[in-house]
């Protein structure tokens, strides 16, 4: 079945033999609408627009090519997140060492990731240099870990330190996703914090993407964003870990219970304020038909739309 992102008329005449003049576009010329649409990949589903793509354009090797290098920044732009020795690792821009490499700061060693065939290779130590930095990540990556594993159903995070000069700056990543094909739903909830190592204060700013596809009665996109800013007190260790995590839970609240009113008030835009407005108009009859599908459809929606913002759902006590 191909994937709904490529279901459209125009992505066959663009990418085949057009219709009327049988001319074929050149090989230059399908490369940046093969990119386009591989950028376009929602989450979850770039495997899928490779095989539909290679079915459109007929050169598989093309579109392999132009995937394995467009590959990398969809698993980087998307947190993905990969089992590797036991343990799961987020593929990012922070630890990218070049050449499809990787490198896991929690245990000290980098890898190949293959972006086209999902698979890692050549695992080898990384030397990482245990200063005072590095402590200060550690202590970040453990609270950060609890915060998560306590909060998110299915959650991934991982702290990176990187050096600007003589300032060490710090990334705590967390991703999270559902992709359920079965269901024609695929929803990713991600977000950053960065953050320099600085004497008494520090400002940290925090960016958020949840990104929903639904396409079981419709081809829907949703993205939302947004980003925020603090400024956090520097004692120790202990007290910027735990102050951090903090901050870190009342703006994923925040963000968690303005998409929830969202949803509530667009729910009620459309079969409140629209229907009613419209009805006196119109004057004609109700096509009850077309309303109790449009109905189903827009249910679920809703329903898709709060499950994939419910990735940070709390599923254990809170203090």
């Amino acid at each position: 079945m191909p994937s709904p992102c490529l279901q459209s008329a125009t992505l066959w005449i663009a990418l085949t033999p057009n219709m009327c003049t049988r001319q074929e576009l050149r090989e230059p010329e399908k490369v940046p609408l093969i990119c386009s649409l591989l950028r376009q990949s929602p989450p979850g589903e770039f495997g899928q627009v490779v095989r539909d793509l290679s079915a459109l354009v007929q050169d598989d090797r093309l579109v392999r090519q132009e995937a394995a290098r467009v590959g990398a920044g969809h698993n980087k732009n998307s947190f993905t997140p990969i089992q590797i020795n036991g343990r799961t690792v987020l593929l990012t821009h922070y630890n990218d060492l070049g050449g499809n490499r990787f490198f896991d700061p929690q245990e000290k060693f980098s890898f190949e990731f293959d972006h086209l065939r999902g698979v890692t290779s050549k695992p080898q130590l990384h030397g990482v240099m245990l200063d005072e930095g590095e402590l200060w990540r550690e202590a970040l990556h453990r609270g950060l870990k609890a915060y998560v594993s306590c909060h998110f159903p299915v959650g991934n995070c991982c702290v990176f330190k990187k050096s600007l000069g003589k300032r060490q700056m710090f990334v705590a990543c967390i991703e999270a996703h559902q992709y359920q094909l079965p269901n024609h739903c695929n929803s990713l909830w991600k977000s950053d914090w960065t953050f320099a190592l600085t004497p008494f204060t520090t400002q940290v700013t925090g960016i958020f993407l949840l990104q929903i596809h639904y396409f079981k009665d419709a081809n829907l996109h949703v993205t939302v964003s947004k980003s925020v800013s603090e400024t956090l007190n520097v004692i120790d260790q202990s007290q910027f870990a735990t102050d951090f995590v903090k901050f870190v839970k009342a703006e994923d609240m925040k963000f968690h219970i303005a998409i929830l009113e969202n949803i509530q008030a667009l729910s009620e835009d459309i079969w409140g304020k629209n229907l009613r407005r419209k009805l006196p108009v119109t004057r004609t009859f109700m096509n009850w038909n077309k309303l109790l599908n449009d109905q189903h459809l827009n249910t679920n929606v809703y329903t898709e739309y709060r499950s994939a913002s419910m990735l940070t759902e709390t599923h254990c006590m809170v203090a």
